[in-house]
Parts: structure tokens; sequence; C-alpha cells
């Protein structure tokens, strides 16, 4: 008995044996049917495996939630738009030197109103650090992340957010979202909690899906539509009660109506008090963890 340790299929067919083999196991070797599955770009990016990547997007984010023991979030939103007062300053100071040239220019008149209105909004910012420091502290210490921050990972209101959390050591959570043009995190994250998703709805859904609390400063499009899906969501019992909170009380009076929505008939006089208006940080944070005493529910 010939002993042999080599099996079977542990070497393609023997030349010998079929002069073509060898060219005929090379090019089934190169059609993408032979790759892994996971290892086929192609494949995994097509249509018909939407499904996949969207459970993919999805746990991902939650093993590692789980990992980091977070069982309560904190959610921020606000406008990537507002910047610190520095920053808005500097903005307003390039204009202002633009228009010593052009001093009649109307689009440059605008941008200066805008700067402007910038400066003054920086307000925000600082308060968004000071409330992610409240968040921050709010724990027993650095490695305590049952109740953790969470914003949508960017500048602006989301970046002071996450600033204010890193000020005092503690971690936070940054839930990026790939777009068509290039876009960076915020740097005050924690690099293990700063997730990059392709869909939206998986994105949403994990804001919601450990939020005890939502936290919205003033903002735009972005602001605005995670701020409405929350509201709904609680409106029609989809969702468990959470505290949400507009910060800047003057601006949100007047980008929405809320008492015109209930006058018109489009809401229920009482969906107005699903949220509440706040002034500062201070007030904010109170309210958020009243409310969970308040309702037997603590945040700790």
């Amino acid at each position: 008995m010939i002993k042999n340790d080599v099996l079977p299929w542990e070497h393609p067919k023997l030349e010998e044996e079929d002069p073509k083999s060898v060219e005929l196991i090379k090019t089934i070797m190169k059609s993408p049917t032979y790759k892994m599955a996971e290892e086929d770009e192609k494949f995994i990016s097509s249509y018909e495996a939407r499904a996949i990547r969207l459970e993919l997007d999805y746990l991902k984010c939650e093993l590692k939630m789980n990992e980091y023991g977070i069982k309560h979030t904190i959610v921020v939103f606000g406008s990537a738009r507002i910047v610190e007062k520095k920053t808005a300053m500097k903005r307003l100071k390039i204009i202002q030197e633009m228009l010593e040239k052009k001093d009649n220019d109307r689009n440059l008149l605008r941008e200066l109103y805008i700067a402007e209105r910038m400066v003054g909004k920086s307000i925000y910012y600082e308060d968004a650090r000071k409330f992610g420091r409240l968040v921050g502290k709010s724990g027993k210490g650095a490695k305590d992340c049952k109740v953790t921050l969470m914003t949508g990972g960017g500048p602006g209101i989301m970046e002071a957010a996450n600033r204010g959390a890193y000020d005092v050591g503690s971690k936070s959570i940054g839930l990026n979202i790939k777009l068509p043009h290039e876009q960076y995190p915020n740097p005050y994250i924690t690099p293990d909690l700063c997730f990059l998703f392709h869909y939206f709805a998986v994105r949403k859904l994990h804001f919601l899906n450990r939020a005890k609390a939502l936290v919205v400063y003033p903002g735009g499009f972005g602001t605005f539509d995670e701020l409405f899906e929350t509201l709904t969501l609680i409106q029609t019992k989809k969702s468990d009660k959470i505290p949400v909170v507009l910060v800047g009380r003057n601006y949100w009076e007047k980008a929405i109506d809320f008492d015109f929505l209930k006058d018109e008939g489009v809401i229920a006089p009482d969906d107005v008090n699903i949220f509440k208006f706040a002034d500062n940080a201070d007030e904010a944070w109170k309210h958020i963890v009243s409310w969970h005493e308040k309702n037997d529910k603590p945040l700790f």
C-alpha cells in the first residue's frame, strides 16, 4: 500500500493527466462565484443583498455597545453649522474684510448677516459642551458607561456635546453616516464608540434604541428630521415616553409654531406636552433627572 498524506482535493488535477487542467482551474478560480460570499464585494453590494447589509449595519454597533455595557443613552441633536465663538468671530472678520473692498456686494452682505447670527448662536455650542460635561460626570467614573452621551458624530453642536464628555474623561458615542461628499467625525468621540453607518434607518434605530432622553439644540433639516421622528414615535405610542427637551425657546418658538399646529387641529392639545423647552444645559439636565425620578424610571 502506498502511503500518501496529501488528500485528493489538496492539489489540482495533474497536468500529466490532462494538459488543459491547469488553465481550466485558473479560469474557474478567477470567477466571482468562487469567492467566499463575504469576500465578494459585488455580491455584498448588490440590491438583492441589501437585507444582509442592513443587518450588518445594525449588528456591528449593537455588539460594541453591549461590550461596553451601555444601557442608557442621552442623545443630543443640533446644527453641524453652529461653531464655537472664536471660530464664528474669525469667519465674521473675514467677511468684514471682504466687504471693505466690495461694500455694496449683496451676496457678501447676506453672508455678513448670517455670520453675525452665527456669532450669536455660538452660545449654544458652549451650552451643549456644558451639557456633555453634565452627562459625563453623572456616572461613577470613566469606565461607567451605563448612561452615555450619544450624538450624530459630526461637527457643531454634536462636537460640542462630545467635547464636554471628553473634558471630564467620560466616554461618548458618535453615530456618523456615510455621505456622497467627504466628511469626518469630530475628534472628541471615544474611538471604539465612533460608528459609520450606510443606512439612515439603522442609524435612527440606534439613536432611539437605548435613549432615555433627547436634547435638541437649534438646527436645520437633519435636526428637524430626528426631532419629528421622535415626537411621532412617542405620539403614536410606538416608542415609550422619554423626556424631549428643546434648548433655546426663542429659536424653537420662531422656527416651529406648535400652538398654530394645535389650534389648526393637526395635532392634539396634549401633543405639545411630549416635549419641554429649556433655556440652558442645567435646566435641561435637571428636567431629565427629575422626569425619570417622577416616572419611577431612574437613570442610575
